[in-house]
């Protein structure tokens, strides 16, 4: 056989939950395997709650996710309505109406950066970029949803600058 002497740069990758606010982010998880409702449920019970109560105190908050086969799960629903957590209806392939998107979009600049060659260095070098997000660029992301949202319309929904 020709054996060819594989090129990849980044042969590692690693899945990472994350969540923002119009306050900052909230901790980053790493995720081993493929999500499914139950653990996207314990990552919410673990991750996404004490950070929302650190957020928010008691105060009300809206919580939006994209439609994810695990985050419209049936018991994903339950989960939200058990702890009384309102759920942003949202339109499926809407990136640009999702304000992480443009988080994830920095982290992924700073990791060409960065150029890990572990996982190890991998994890590091998103949690690093992921902390250097100020709340002052999660404000500004989440104050632009209303021209997002005018953008989209005047787009007919295709693709805006978002």
């Amino acid at each position: 056989g020709n054996a060819k002497k594989s090129s990849v740069k980044y042969p590692q990758s690693v899945m990472v939950w994350g969540a923002m606010s119009a306050a900052g982010v909230c901790p980053l998880c790493f995720i081993k395997g493929r999500v499914n409702a139950a653990s996207y449920q314990e990552i919410l019970e673990h991750v996404m709650l004490p950070s929302a109560e650190k957020l928010y105190r008691d105060e009300d908050f809206i919580f939006q996710h994209d439609l994810a086969p695990a985050h419209s799960a049936k018991t994903t629903g339950k989960w939200f309505t058990d702890h009384g957590i309102t759920v942003l209806n949202w339109p499926a392939n809407s990136p640009d109406l999702n304000p992480i998107e443009n988080l994830w979009d920095i982290v992924k600049r700073k990791l060409r950066d960065a150029r890990p060659n572990t996982l190890d260095e991998l994890k590091a070098a998103i949690e690093a970029s992921w902390a250097s997000i100020t709340p002052q660029q999660c404000h500004r992301l989440i104050a632009s949803m209303p021209r997002r949202i005018e953008a989209v319309i005047s787009a007919k929904g295709f693709p805006t600058k978002y």
